[in-house]
């Protein structure tokens, strides 16, 4: 749980503060509007990542945000609201780190993909790294009908066709096959991260593992036709 320490109640005996220390307290609590609901998800985002959705209530939030209960239930009707908006903040930044993995090669698709699981593979080597929000949130939630779960459906369903879309572009013989086997390693990457810890073996084999099967699917034929160049 958070380790910051708990506000005083303005009511609280122990409240005689100065002056200028109960304005920023008043301040803090009449937060409103976009500005509330941004510091709701910022907190949101760091105690459900690092702690996990059950374990935080939404107290913890509203006191990491700086704002009062009630600025949290205008911007969102229920916890699982404030879930589901966080999980869609997740997905967004992932696929930034995505395409910004792949804007590293333009017009190579296969040197895109493998770029990837480098930039993952470093990515989950970090010290704080807490694995994918998404599996994280599925293992909590196992009604497949929960709107966090159907968010977790979404961003793996859109992964798996971006993935569609490059291994199509490498000419891979079978590009429903390699974007689910390449689907299958990524999952790995994060699994590894929490059970083998960051920086481990299997973690930094999966760059070498994506070339492999990549190059087995998609042959040298595939090389030439995403760099025009014959392969090394």
């Amino acid at each position: 749980m958070s380790n910051l320490p708990k506000r005083e109640d303005a009511a609280s005996p122990r409240s005689a503060a100065p002056d200028a220390a109960r304005r920023t307290s008043r301040a803090r609590t009449q937060t409103a509007g976009p500005r509330a609901q941004e510091h709701l998800l910022i907190a949101a985002d760091e105690l459900f990542y690092r702690e996990g959705v059950r374990a935080v209530g939404v107290e913890a939030v509203v006191e990491r945000a700086g704002v009062n209960k009630m600025s949290l239930y205008r911007q969102f009707s229920s916890k699982d609201d404030l879930v589901v908006a966080y999980l869609k903040r997740c997905d967004e930044r992932f696929f930034e780190r995505f395409e910004a993995s792949i804007a590293k090669h333009p017009g190579d698709p296969r040197r895109q993909l493998v770029q990837y699981f480098e930039d993952l593979a470093q990515r989950a080597s970090a010290p704080d790294y807490r694995g994918c929000p998404f599996v994280n949130v599925s293992t909590e939630f196992p009604d497949a009908t929960h709107p966090a779960r159907q968010s977790v459906t979404a961003n793996k369903s859109k992964l798996v066709a971006r993935l569609s879309e490059l291994v199509r572009a490498a000419n891979a013989a079978n590009p429903a096959a390699l974007a689910d086997e390449l689907a299958l390693l990524i999952e790995g990457i994060y699994a590894a991260s929490q059970t083998y810890g960051p920086g481990c073996g299997p973690i930094l084999a999966a760059p070498r593992m994506a070339k492999l099967l990549i190059d087995a699917a998609c042959g040298a034929s595939g090389a030439v036709a995403a760099t025009g160049k014959m392969p090394s």
